[in-house]
């Protein structure tokens, strides 16, 4: 299949990305407001532009094949670019519609996630929020543009990357009420012995808890690992294994969970919650609209007592 450039629709870049976004012509169609044969029939095109399949059956699915994959961040960010570059020099947050994606911890998404909701539906009545959980791993979405907003502990970022602190957290002890542990004092040697669940999106069992009790000569018994903290909160309600949460972002979930907290009996270092975003964004005026809700949410619902 070989390429044509002649006469080449621009606006192919805008259901190009789209359907890679969507990764169905049935999604993209939706998405671009066009019926399901004109979405076929410009898939078609950006086949004969691109001289290759783009998207290709795979069982009940289509996937997108290693060109495509290849060229995915770029037309996304050439997407972006040519929006911002005719929207208007003005933000109308009347009449936005755009639909924002944060990348986020759970813990986060509990915390933040309704106050914010109703801070974009009380200011940009016709913008969207969608909100995806933490991958096992990095898998690069700040810069391949699919997200908008990242926020958790965020190490390591790449220089085109921004990053934003919003506060800082330090680990505390969890445990249902009336557990045997809060009978007597909380010492490293008894929070050793005791049977300890985990929070991992990875599946580990150690951690920085484990370094310094292993400096103390000692070794906890860790039993089980959960993904979310909210999965882990709801196991140590029914059992009687020692968890950990932040003292700050997880202090309301704690409570409605009816579980009691308590200081770690070992110093472990605390976590920089931060915000991040690709430098595409850094003159968006919406999006830095979406950066200031975020702060003074996260300013309103950490720090109130």
């Amino acid at each position: 299949m070989q390429p044509t450039h002649s006469k080449l629709d621009l606006n192919l870049l805008v259901a190009l990305d789209a359907l890679l976004e969507e990764g169905s012509v049935a999604g993209a169609a939706l998405r671009l407001h066009l019926s399901a044969p004109a979405m076929s029939r410009t898939l078609a095109r950006i086949r004969r532009a691109l001289g290759d399949p783009v998207l290709v059956r795979s069982g009940q699915a289509m996937v997108p094949t290693p060109r495509a994959l290849a060229v995915r961040a770029e037309v996304h960010e050439l997407v972006e670019r040519a929006a911002a570059l005719f929207s208007p020099p003005e933000l109308d947050l009347e009449a936005l519609e755009r639909t924002f994606t944060l990348q986020a911890d759970d813990s986060i998404i509990t915390v933040v996630g309704a106050a914010l909701l109703d801070r974009i539906r009380r200011e940009a009545p016709a913008a969207a929020l969608r909100f995806l959980a933490e991958g096992p791993e990095d898998s690069g979405v700040l810069r391949g543009g699919r997200i908008d907003l990242e926020i958790g502990v965020i190490d390591g970022a790449p220089p085109e990357v921004r990053v934003e602190p919003l506060f800082e957290d330090d680990p505390v002890g969890v445990v249902r009420a009336g557990h045997p542990f809060l009978d007597g004092e909380p010492t490293a040697e008894r929070f050793a012995a005791a049977e300890h669940l985990t929070v991992s999106r990875r599946g580990r069992f150690e951690g920085p808890i484990d370094a310094r009790l292993a400096e103390l000569g000692l070794r906890r018994r860790v039993v089980a690992s959960a993904p979310t903290f909210s999965s882990a909160l709801f196991m140590l309600t029914v059992t009687d294994l020692v968890g950990r949460a932040g003292r700050r972002s997880h202090a309301r979930a704690v409570e409605r969970f009816g579980l009691v907290a308590f200081d770690l009996p070992v110093e472990v270092p605390s976590s920089r919650i931060a915000m991040a975003w690709h430098r595409r964004y850094e003159a968006d005026a919406a999006h830095a609209w979406l950066r200031r809700l975020v702060r003074e949410v996260v300013t309103e619902v950490v720090d109130r007592p």
